[in-house]
């Protein structure tokens, strides 16, 4: 019905659109920040980018900009007196529904949205109050809610009255910076349900257009006053934002809206309003919601990889490219992305390497085409180091792993083998480089000093490798290390630049070492006497090789007492020091040796928790969702070797299942795109049943033998699974 009578309002919104050129004309200003136009592709293309870079700049600006901002304030214009209270709209709705006269109600609706004015004077906690601050909207967000609860069960021509009263504020013509009225105005018509429903796409499009051509001083107001919506409508929100950027990409009914080459700017105004909803969603710790809300699936299915080459292109310049935005892109999309440039650098490197050979006259050799790794068992680690050494030109070829005296052939079986079996032994407590923490599960960084720190650099490598080379590791960091590791997500061209350094708190401590977190905390919510009490000061102590050693957090450290004044300063330089200044050539040696396989400007797209994502997969295991997405060869879904199957793999403990996955696949972790990502396929093996089952780890591949009954298919599953370590040729 609301789509049908808004359509009839406007004999479509073809007249709303000649309007608005009407007024354009009539002024003639172009420059004109605020008018309401349909611009040409040129002047929309002028929206600021939030790339990450620029994201990380916003942000910077969003946290510093000072409480008050000096730019000048224009005067607020009177505001009518309006005095109906949540209560009285109340009455008047369910008096309407009782009576069926819907006057009142609708009287109220077209005069409240009629323009900005009435608006505030409805919506505003006190007409009275300027409510400059960022602090505080001035909104009265319970009637606000109210009132927007009960739109949608208005009869129609209430909703339109309401439509037209929009249309009305956004054809004023605006003439210099604007007021908080207006910011407030712009707040409150965001949050308007109807915004929803398509046939108001043209009207929404445009209020997204004059919001996003805001100056950086107003979109920070907004930024701090959306922090405050409350989850369930912040979410709908952001969903309202996505599901138009959708429709406008692949629209159901395309003659809905506009040609596409008419309202260009429609996406490009939309992706930066959501910019200021992330923006404020990053503002607060925990978020408001998680940063995988802002995920538009949709875009896995546009050309991403044009998308990726016209951001490196062209950059933050007026080209908009989704790249600019990376909050919006999935996860799976931005692996699409990291993967095909790292086939082209891959591809890249091996002409390269082919061209030399042709050049030097030489008979070209296909091995010359992969990074060769060969190593021994028994010297698995000293082995791996000395071949990522010398074949430094390589890494960016495609990995092939050879282990010496054994027959295997490596079609990506014995190259998840190696990781795995390398990360285990590096990260074994008795090695000593690094320390696990019993409370927290994960590893840590020792801050032994050595004289060398290539073997961190190698676990960098490796971890490079395996994101390049798409196979997950079971590895255990802390979300502060992949932090640290986009620290700064390009390597500086200036060697004495540092890097892996970055903003720690107390949050980031809790995570690796919850017990001495704690303490600190108590610390700083201590309301004794602090320095009589504790006795500490700016001086902390490190055990290394049964040697005491002491370090001053700053200069003369050991002669500063700590107070209830200072605590702050030294709970902050603590953390500072074990998760930056301590571990610094070690986790520096680590960087370099991530970027020197891994660098991209694709790492620009990730956050922390995505490098994570792509290192790790995820441990969460649904078998459920593998049993749905598993093909077979030689067997039914039906067939009862495989109806047993699935009874026992589902009875099983988590342990047998990572055991069960890591046996067919080569690795315990799910991928980023879950289970259906692992194409996972058993195919019957016409061997007898005493044989145990066989895996083809580089195919995802278990064959399984028809075996007679559950219990003996438990049993040699079972065997096979948990005696799962070397190769061998058939």
């Amino acid at each position: 019905g609301l789509e049908r009578g808004a359509k009839n309002q406007f004999s479509t919104f073809s007249n709303f659109i000649t309007t608005i050129n009407q007024k354009k004309e009539g002024i003639g200003n172009r420059n004109s920040p605020t008018q309401l136009v349909i611009p040409n592709i040129k002047n929309v293309r002028d929206l600021p980018p939030i790339c990450l870079d620029v994201r990380q700049k916003q942000r910077i600006s969003i946290d510093t900009l000072p409480q008050e901002l000096k730019a000048p304030i224009p005067p607020e214009p009177s505001l009518p007196i309006r005095t109906k209270t949540v209560k009285d709209f109340q009455d008047d709705v369910e008096k309407a529904k009782s009576s069926g006269d819907w006057k009142a109600v609708h009287d109220f609706y077209s005069t409240t949205f009629d323009s900005f004015l009435e608006i505030n004077a409805a919506f505003k906690k006190d007409t009275n109050s300027p409510f400059n601050t960022i602090e505080d909207s001035g909104i009265n967000a319970k009637f606000v809610n109210v009132v927007y609860d009960a739109l949608l069960n208005t009869p129609q021509d209430v909703q339109k009255s309401v439509l037209k009263g929009i249309i009305n504020g956004l054809l004023q013509e605006w003439k210099g910076p604007r007021t908080k009225d207006d910011l407030r105005a712009y707040c409150i018509l965001l949050q308007n349900p109807q915004f929803s429903n398509t046939s108001t796409y043209v009207i929404y499009a445009h209020l997204l257009r004059q919001i996003a051509a805001l100056t950086e001083a107003d979109h920070h107001f907004l930024v701090h006053w959306s922090k405050k919506i409350s989850q369930r409508r912040f979410k709908q929100l952001v969903d309202r934002l996505l599901q138009f950027i959708s429709l406008r990409l692949f629209p159901a009914k395309p003659e809905e809206f506009p040609p596409m080459v008419k309202c260009t700017w429609w996406i490009p105004s939309a992706t930066k309003v959501l910019a200021l909803f992330n923006a404020a969603n990053s503002l607060i710790s925990p978020s408001i919601i998680s940063y995988t809300d802002f995920y538009n699936s949709t875009l896995d299915h546009i050309d991403l990889m044009e998308e990726y080459h016209n951001w490196q292109c062209y950059g933050n310049s007026h080209r908009f490219s989704f790249c600019q935005y990376p909050f919006i892109i999935s996860i799976a999309a931005k692996k699409v992305i990291i993967q095909r440039d790292s086939e082209q650098q891959m591809i890249s490197i091996a002409r390269q390497s082919l061209v030399d050979k042709v050049s030097r006259r030489q008979k070209p050799d296909m091995n010359m085409l992969f990074l060769n790794v060969k190593v021994r068992r028994t010297h698995l680690v000293s082995d791996s180091l000395d071949e990522l050494a010398r074949k430094k030109a390589d890494l960016k070829k495609k990995l092939k792993v050879t282990f010496v005296g054994e027959a295997g052939l490596d079609m990506g079986g014995l190259t998840k083998e190696w990781f795995l079996l390398l990360i285990r032994q590096i990260f074994h407590p008795d090695y000593g480089m690094f320390t696990y923490h019993k409370d927290s599960h994960c590893h840590w960084f020792s801050s032994f000093k050595c004289d060398n720190y290539s073997e961190f650099r190698l676990v960098g490598a490796l971890m490079g490798l395996a994101v390049y080379n798409s196979i997950t590791l079971d590895i255990r960091f802390p979300p502060c290390c992949y932090k640290k590791l986009l620290s700064p997500p390009i390597v500086p061209c200036d060697h004495n630049t540092l890097v892996g350094i970055c903003d720690v708190t107390l949050d980031d401590l809790f995570q690796i070492m919850p017990e001495l977190a704690h303490g600190l905390s108590e610390l700083l919510s201590y309301e004794g006497n602090v320095e009589e009490d504790f006795y500490s000061t700016f001086q902390v102590f490190q055990e290394e090789f049964g040697v005491i050693k002491s370090y001053n957090l700053k200069p003369n450290g050991d002669k500063i007492p700590v107070t209830n004044q200072n605590r702050k300063e030294y709970v902050q330089l603590y953390v500072d020091f074990l998760l930056n200044k301590s571990i610094y050539k070690q986790f520096a040696a680590f960087y370099y040796g991530f970027h020197s396989v891994c660098a991209s400007y694709a790492l620009l797209l990730l956050r922390p928790e995505e490098v994570e994502i792509l290192v790790c997969g995820s441990p969460e295991l649904d078998m459920s969702a593998l049993q749905r997405s598993t093909q077979y060869e030689g067997y039914q879904k039906t067939d009862l070797t495989i109806r047993y199957f699935w009874d026992v793999v589902l009875g099983f403990s988590l342990d047998l299942q990572k055991k069960l996955l890591h046996f067919a696949t080569g690795s315990d972790r799910v991928p980023v795109g879950g289970m259906a990502d692992l194409n996972f396929k058993i195919s019957k093996s016409e061997t007898s049943t005493n044989w145990l089952p066989v895996a083809h780890t580089c195919f995802n591949q278990l064959c399984l033998p028809p075996y007679k009954n559950k219990k003996e298919l438990k049993q040699k599953l079972i065997i096979g699974i948990s005696n799962a370590e070397g190769f061998g040729l058939e």
